[in-house]
């Protein structure tokens, strides 16, 4: 039988052969450029970098279904009155409030950025009401803090922040996991791992920056809730901070704890801000 795709000139043609159409590259575009834009856009709605409007600050200052925005519009205000604007007073009253939020990462921001204008009454009075907070990070802000107002009530906390940190379970259970001996730790980090009664286990993270000192408990062990895991030795830029805070408000009893600071491992800067420390304490007690 002839083959009607032989050519007359006896050459082999090609088969009439339907190609298909190639797919659009239009959703593989859009959805690559899903990929860039909404990282982006999560990552832009929540930079602290980013400049608020008065409105803004306002509005996310009340914000507390995300802490995140009242953390970046608290940050906003300190810039504001960092450069002296009067516009940040319409804020503090709510500064204030936020000082009093379930979030202790905001009241932690409220308290730093309290400090930042030592004339105001209302953050005098807020910041000595966080002494007592039940999260250390927020007591050690308050009292760094009030050093700016020339108010000694945080002194406590400050000698506090030079000693270990006992790192107590929140709940009764037994440790699954502990962090070993020697671990440096930050805040946030994971300490320990602790299996409830109903054998659940929870997730204990460090209250503090540190490094373990010591183990109060092993794998295994059954602890009660406020029982202590460990000691965490405090990092060196806590113990610089309380140090330069002491400088103003710490008194000679403060000077044995404060030479205790200057020991085998201790940086130069701890020791340098240790002898200046002892030095302003012993001018004001006329020693």
């Amino acid at each position: 039988m002839e083959n009607e795709f032989v050519n007359p000139n006896g050459g082999n043609a090609n088969a009439a052969v339907v190609k298909p159409k190639r797919p659009s590259n239009l959703w593989l575009i859009i959805v690559a450029a899903l990929f860039i834009i909404v990282p982006f856009l999560t990552w832009y709605g929540t930079w602290f970098g980013r400049d608020l409007s008065d409105d803004d600050i306002a509005k996310y200052l009340v914000d507390e279904q995300n802490p995140r925005h009242i953390q970046h519009a608290l940050l906003q205000v300190e810039e504001k009155i960092e450069r002296g604007d009067p516009n940040a007073k319409k804020f503090y009253s709510q500064i204030v409030a936020a000082a009093k939020s379930s979030h202790a990462e905001i009241r932690k921001t409220a308290a730093w950025v309290m400090g930042q204008d030592n004339r105001s009454e209302e953050f005098h009075r807020a910041l000595v009401d966080l002494l007592p907070d039940s999260e250390p990070l927020v007591r050690r802000n308050a009292a760094l803090q009030l050093v700016r107002f020339g108010d000694s009530s945080g002194r406590p906390e400050l000698r506090a922040m030079t000693q270990p940190f006992e790192a107590k379970s929140p709940i009764s259970g037994s440790v699954v996991s502990l962090l070993a001996r020697g671990a440096t730790i930050k805040s946030g980090g994971l300490l320990a791992r602790i299996r409830d009664a109903s054998g659940n286990v929870q997730e204990f993270r460090s209250p503090v920056d540190g490094a373990i000192n010591s183990l109060a408990v092993k794998e295994g062990d059954a602890v009660t809730a406020g029982q202590t895991l460990a000691l965490l030795n405090p990092d060196l830029a806590t113990i610089n901070d309380a140090l330069r805070a002491l400088g103003y408000v710490g008194t000679k009893d403060d000077l044995p704890l404060v030479e205790s600071c200057v020991q085998s491992g201790a940086s130069a800067e701890t020791i340098q801000q240790a002898t200046l420390t002892a030095k302003a304490i012993r001018d004001r007690a006329g020693q």
